[in-house]
């Protein structure tokens, strides 16, 4: 069968290099799809947003299943297109996709069927949304209701904070649309992580437990970014907590959607949080998680092809994933200045190298090939170095490693993903 992988960053490379890896996959196309994945398959110069362009290319080809990597064409209706005709899809539709392309949406789903959440507030009049954050009591986190590119949060101490955040994301419009509305939100206290299901419409299959570092420097220091590492499994996650997160996060996810009408067939992806009082969901994502996805997908067993094909077809069945009991950790090689302006076109030296290391894998985020057929920086986070091993700190090592060889100018990375974690997994 031919698959079709949709979109051209870090998440992508690594689910093409997964679904490469199935004895049931024949070819697999990559649109627009980057250097690294042209290593597995045809890249076709679409955007993930061109609906028509992959339409015409899902009929042209005979693909078989469509995976559809990021957040903005699942929520502008991609899945529904593909799906009217006729092309199983890995993704939600446009209603499933507001879970991640609406604040407001999800929090007042959560509220409606009692799924465990931060209190919160919406407002769509800027001087309402100031007036409530002068009166907030306590922390108070500023969300942006629509699509920000992961970016749309700001957390903010003090009630000062709080109304120059609104005033930034509604007047100054720091997100463009997105702020047109937006949720204050309880500041919860804990301890992170991150859950992906796969999800059929009616049943779930969740992955293992992660983790992602998303300050952009060492010490959890300096703006947000869009991830700047990942460890996967979270030690401080028992089996226990993990069912508790299934059975009262994710399942009554499932049941609500469908008490609204939403056959939702992909990924869902929980941020969540353990507070003294359980978990509580910080938001969903309609998509795999990026860089999260590297890690588990380095960690899998399972063939994740069958998997994908059916949740898009409406019936997992009775499936399982198996997993390697050792950790994986991936370390984010970024470019000079990144989350903020950074240049484009440093030749990228030591991938070959890298790669030579026993137990790495190294995804491209943001990669091109020059006039000279090299390969360079083309994005924000250019490059996902991921390492397996039998605890933290073989991983670790194997990964830091491998990112000292590689190197172009401007290049940053943080150098404490991981260590806060224990050497062991039990």
């Amino acid at each position: 069968m031919k698959v079709l992988v949709i979109g051209g960053g870090g998440r992508e490379h690594a689910l093409a290099w997964k679904i490469a890896r199935s004895p049931e996959v024949s070819e697999v196309i990559c649109a627009p799809g980057n250097p690294g994945m042209a290593q597995l398959g045809r890249c076709i110069p679409l955007k993930p947003t061109d609906i028509d362009g992959i339409r015409a290319l899902c009929k042209s080809e005979g693909v078989g299943l469509a995976v559809v990597g990021p957040e903005s064409p699942l929520i502008a209706g991609l899945a529904d297109a593909l799906r009217a005709d006729g092309v199983p899809t890995f993704g939600p539709g446009a209603d499933g996709a507001q879970l991640e392309g609406s604040k407001v949406f999800s929090k007042e789903l959560f509220r409606k069927y009692g799924i465990p959440s931060a209190r919160f507030e919406a407002f769509d009049d800027a001087d309402a949304a100031e007036a409530a954050a002068r009166a907030w009591n306590g922390p108070v986190v500023v969300k942006a209701d629509g699509e920000a590119a992961g970016k749309g949060v700001l957390m903010c101490a003090t009630p000062n904070e709080a109304v120059a955040a609104v005033d930034a994301v509604m007047r100054k419009r720091a997100f463009g649309d997105a702020g047109r509305r937006i949720v204050l939100e309880e500041w919860l206290q804990g301890t992170e992580m991150s859950l992906f299901a796969l999800c059929d419409g009616k049943s779930i299959l969740p992955f293992q437990t992660a983790q992602d570092y998303k300050r952009a420097l060492d010490g959890d220091a300096g703006p947000n970014t869009g991830g700047m590492g990942a460890v996967s499994p979270v030690p401080f996650v028992t089996p226990v907590m993990l069912q508790a997160a299934v059975e009262e996060v994710l399942l009554p996810t499932v049941k609500a959607l469908q008490a609204e009408g939403i056959d939702y067939r992909g990924c869902l992806y929980a941020g969540l949080m353990w507070t003294a009082d359980g978990w509580k969901l910080l938001e969903y994502n309609c998509r795999f998680g990026d860089p999260e996805t590297q890690p588990l997908l380095c960690r899998m067993e399972s063939d994740l092809f069958p998997l994908l094909l059916d949740c898009a077809q409406g019936d997992l069945g009775h499936r399982t994933i198996a997993w390697t009991p050792g950790p994986a950790a991936c370390i984010v090689v970024a470019a000079g200045g990144y989350p903020g302006a950074y240049e484009k076109g440093a030749v990228i030296r030591g991938l070959k190298l890298a790669a030579e290391i026993e137990g790495v894998e190294i995804f491209h985020a943001g990669t091109a090939n020059n006039d000279q057929g090299l390969i360079v920086t083309n994005g924000g986070r250019v490059l996902n170095v991921v390492a397996t091993g039998q605890n933290y700190n073989a991983a670790l090592e194997r990964a830091y490693e491998a990112v000292e060889l590689l190197g172009f100018t401007g290049m940053q990375y943080r150098t404490d993903i991981g260590r806060n974690l224990s050497g062991t997994i039990e």
